[in-house]
């Protein structure tokens, strides 16, 4: 039994087919006769288009930039100790040759 692949779909794409359903000039079907689209799939994205459209105005960002932000600050905090740690050592070092 050959197994069927599904239709992988761009971001741009979906977007335009769930606003022309948003609009509500056309039905969804002839929506989804248009773009060639099944009428169930254009109603999933129109409902994630609704959903989600505040976010678009959000000042918040996604929770993936956010753990980058902090990953990156927690990173310039160890290179900062790491630093200080040298400087401490350097001058140790130069104390002990002196010796």
């Amino acid at each position: 039994m050959a197994s069927m692949k599904r239709r992988q779909y761009e971001a741009a794409f979906k977007a335009r087919v769930a606003l022309e359903a948003v609009k509500g000039e056309k039905t969804i079907a002839q929506v989804a006769s248009e773009y060639g689209v099944h009428p169930n799939q254009i109603m999933k994205w129109k409902r994630q288009l609704l959903e989600n459209a505040g976010g678009v105005f959000s000042r918040k960002q996604e929770p993936e930039v956010e753990e980058m932000k902090e990953l990156i600050d927690k990173l310039y905090k160890k290179i900062g100790e790491q630093d200080i740690e040298l400087e401490f050592l350097k001058k140790k070092y130069k104390q002990l040759q002196n010796l």
